[in-house]
């Protein structure tokens, strides 16, 4: 019970703490029936559901097809969906055209990537010595998938699947940030000329879209190298992916510049700092953790972009599942397969989301508390 509060003259009586019921038909009442219109929706979806959940159920797990044993299994009577496709053909999905007797180099490629990516994912890691540890993750990689030095060479036109999409992935991430920063402080420089290269840079490849900006790299960079020289398809996308990404995101960045009160600025010159210790351990720690929910979202973006590589002839993880889907024993049952893809890219792209979410209630929490 509170206390009686004195205000103007006139005692306020104490009321008693609001009644927290905690029961799970509260929650659910809450949730769902708060309001007339709202448990409506929710009858209405729940009769959807009830009418289409068995079927699929029946269809996807009950009497779907598993082992890859022939394809004629999938056509007999009361048969549902064919994941045998998926038994059958995971290894082109997942690796395309890299040699079969090396997919456990392709294999090691991509968890450790991942592995990057997880201990990426804690905030105590955010140093500059983790940009040195992509750059030698990156090199390792790059040596299992090339080749040389004990193992058998390979040229990046072996490359494909799910391995392409992650090293195009993690290249785009970990060339586009440092470019992204370039660009957002470049943007807000004093310098009108350096200024006015970081806003055409920004503006030219934010105002065209992804598979332009592919076309050009893919088209253009070769024009100006002189004749006989050439540069690799896959570095060409990269440098195109790079360039997207780092357009986008120095704008998040440079958000999270313009969000800063101008008394930081201040304060970090009246230490007598000059301007790149000041942007480095005052103004940039700042901005970033304000963008990084942001900054997220646009990583999340740049994994699903990497598919576009298929239309200037990479075979990355959906090239690769087209590629697969070309036998015509299997040619039906692409949705299966497609379905299979879809499916793993959910799992990363809600897993970053996750995260994602994860890094906003932190930094919330850490900014309520004053830390």
């Amino acid at each position: 019970m509170s206390k009686a509060i004195h205000w103007c003259g006139t005692v306020v009586p104490p009321r008693a703490a609001p009644r927290r019921d905690a029961t799970v038909w509260t929650r659910l009442r809450n949730a769902l029936f708060r309001t007339p219109m709202q448990g409506a929706i929710t009858l209405v979806l729940a009769l959807l559901l009830a009418g289409f959940a068995p079927g699929l159920v029946e269809w996807a797990l009950i009497d779907a097809v598993w082992l890859p044993s022939d394809p004629a299994a999938c056509t007999e009577p009361g048969a549902g969906a064919c994941w045998a496709v998926v038994s059958e053909k995971y290894r082109v999905m997942l690796f395309g055209a890299f040699p079969y007797s090396e997919h456990w180099r392709a294999l090691l490629a991509m968890l450790l990537i991942v592995a990057g990516f997880v201990y990426s994912a804690f905030p105590r890691h955010w140093r500059a010595r983790l940009a040195a540890i992509w750059l030698g993750l990156l090199a390792l990689v790059l040596w299992l998938m090339l080749g040389g030095f004990g193992l058998r060479p390979l040229s990046t036109s072996d490359w494909g699947g799910l391995p392409l999409t992650l090293i195009l992935f993690a290249g785009t991430v970990t060339f586009g940030m440092p470019l992204s920063l370039f660009l957002a402080l470049g943007r807000e420089s004093q310098l009108p000329a350096f200024r006015w290269i970081c806003i055409g840079m920004i503006e030219l490849f934010r105002g065209l879209p992804l598979l332009v900006v592919l076309f050009l790299a893919s088209l253009l960079i070769p024009l100006f190298l002189g004749d006989g020289m050439t540069i690799d398809k896959f570095v060409r996308a990269l440098v195109g992916m790079v360039l997207f990404f780092g357009a986008y995101a120095s704008e998040i960045i440079r958000g999270g510049l313009q969000a800063l009160p101008r008394g930081q600025y201040e304060s970090a010159r009246a230490l007598g700092l000059t301007y790149w210790p000041m942007m480095i351990t005052v103004i940039l720690p700042q901005a970033l953790r304000i963008v990084v929910p942001a900054l997220v979202n646009d990583i999340i973006r740049a994994f699903k972009n990497t598919s576009f590589v298929a239309v200037i002839g990479l075979f990355d993880f959906l090239g690769a599942t087209k590629a697969a889907l070309e036998d015509p024993l299997w040619v039906r049952y692409s949705l299966e397969a497609y379905l299979f893809l879809i499916a793993v890219y959910f799992a990363f792209c809600w897993t970053m989301s996750r995260y994602a979410s994860w890094v906003e209630r932190r930094l919330d929490i850490s900014k309520r508390r004053g830390e």
